[in-house]
């Protein structure tokens, strides 16, 4: 895409790609790594738990996002963030989550601690008889 592309798109736009690209469990796992340090690709294999040719797959989408770099080492190729930044936003990612999930969890322990009704069971059918 060129740069030119990239300014006649709403910041809005540019966004929702942005946060597209996040899209992935195992890209999330990835940039989760990374924000701890710089690892290889058979480092985070185990990590991720999936191929190796999916987990180049989604290092190649993260690398065309601008979201790593690479740097190589004899045959070894390592990767890091592009940007602390990355690990600032998994973080407040990780703080909104677990807001959420103490709400539910609250909502529900609410719900198990309310006495339920009693049910509600339709009545019989009356058997008409004849006159």
């Amino acid at each position: 895409m060129s740069k030119g592309a990239l300014v006649s798109k709403p910041i809005y736009q540019l966004k929702a790609e942005f946060f597209k690209t996040l899209g992935h469990p195992a890209r999330i796992r990835v940039l989760e790594l990374l924000s701890e340090r710089e690892h290889s690709v058979t480092e985070m294999l185990p990590e991720v738990g999936i191929e190796p040719a999916h987990l180049s797959q989604q290092l190649a989408v993260l690398r065309r996002a601008n979201l790593v770099t690479t740097r190589r080492e004899g045959s070894t190729v390592y990767y890091t963030l592009s940007s602390p930044h990355v690990a600032d936003l998994l973080a407040v990612a990780r703080l909104i989550l677990s807001g959420v999930l103490t709400e539910q969890a609250d909502l529900l322990h609410a719900l198990h601690a309310t006495p339920a009704p009693p049910p509600q069971t339709p009545p019989a059918p009356h058997d008409k008889q004849k006159p």
